[in-house]
């Protein structure tokens, strides 16, 4: 989460004060920031050793943890915002982890690389697969096991009954609302049980 306006954009959609969990927390950033702007407490939960270093030292709480084995660690309910920001396309399980994210949180923000965007499917029109700045490795090399657009998105929100309360777009940082599917990068939900 290193573009700032990005951070910012989400941000925005965390109530001050609230109790987060950042899964797949990187560097602790984001919860970082949302610590010192916003007055949030909370964990972020990072599989990688150096990772797990960089927010030790930024003062972040943090929880070495495979994603793939779930939060059961967590109770129903404990966080008031559930952080899921580029980690879906991650995981083998995306539904389970997607459900776990809405017991664990009153509510929760996704976030990921949008297949759908115009520039991937006019390369994919071209017989190639996308490398882009979201999307930036090779077929054969990256860590996405699969990719989803906003579209889609919605659908397994409403499978899996969770209430989109806000969705959105991020092109170059900017938040986009018109179009989403096709013109942004990066697709962006906030959502809860109903």
């Amino acid at each position: 989460m290193s573009d700032r306006s990005v951070m910012e954009a989400i941000a925005a959609l965390v109530p001050a004060g609230s109790r987060v969990l950042d899964l797949g927390c990187g560097t602790g950033e984001l919860l970082h920031h949302l610590q010192t702007t916003k007055g949030c407490t909370g964990y972020g939960v990072e599989l990688d050793d150096a990772n797990v270093l960089a927010c030790a030292q930024r003062g972040v709480n943090v929880i070495q943890l495979n994603l793939e084995e779930g939060l059961a660690i967590f109770e129903d309910q404990s966080f008031d915002v559930v952080l899921q920001l580029e980690t879906l396309q991650h995981l083998r399980n995306t539904e389970a982890m997607l459900r776990e994210t809405a017991r664990v949180g009153r509510m929760g923000i996704v976030s990921f690389p949008n297949f759908a965007h115009w520039p991937n499917r006019l390369q994919v029109l071209l017989g190639r697969m996308p490398v882009t700045r979201v999307l930036p490795y090779e077929w054969y090399d990256t860590p996405n096991i699969r990719v989803g657009t906003y579209a889609d998105f919605e659908v397994l929100a409403r499978k899996n009954r969770l209430r989109v309360l806000d969705s959105f777009g991020i092109q170059e940082g900017q938040v986009v609302r018109t179009l989403p599917n096709l013109l942004a990068s990066m697709a962006v939900f906030k959502l809860d049980r109903g």
